[in-house]
């Protein structure tokens, strides 16, 4: 099992940039990892999967372009990098790992972003 831990949410104004980072308390390196998020009313989506092949995806058209996730597998860490910021991209962001052949079981607690205009 792994521990996830989120960091570098905050507030931001809308074209500006922030970084969010993840931290595993054990080896991801047999994971997929991804960062989702949740707006208010809204349902949780995946914003950005990176999968233990280092296939990278991104599931959201609108993050396309402006969302780049990265992984290290030697410090255990997982990253977000979001440029060009939006307001509609305020939301709670979460990390999540997933074992090969499972589902995204393992979550950290969140960390909120919010996005002025």
């Amino acid at each position: 099992q792994v521990q996830l831990v989120e960091s570098g949410g905050g507030t931001a104004q809308a074209g500006g940039s922030l970084r969010l980072s993840c931290a595993a308390s054990g080896r991801i390196s047999g994971y997929t990892v991804a960062w989702f998020r949740q707006a208010p009313g809204k349902e949780r989506e995946s914003v950005a999967e990176f999968s233990w092949t280092g296939a990278i995806t991104y599931p959201v058209d609108s993050v396309k372009g402006r969302f780049t996730i990265s992984r290290d597998n030697v410090r255990n860490t997982v990253t977000l990098q979001m440029d060009s910021l939006k307001p509609e991209d305020t939301a709670v962001y979460f990390c999540a790992a997933q074992k090969i052949g499972g589902v995204f079981s393992y979550w950290g607690k969140g960390t909120q972003v919010t996005v002025s205009s």
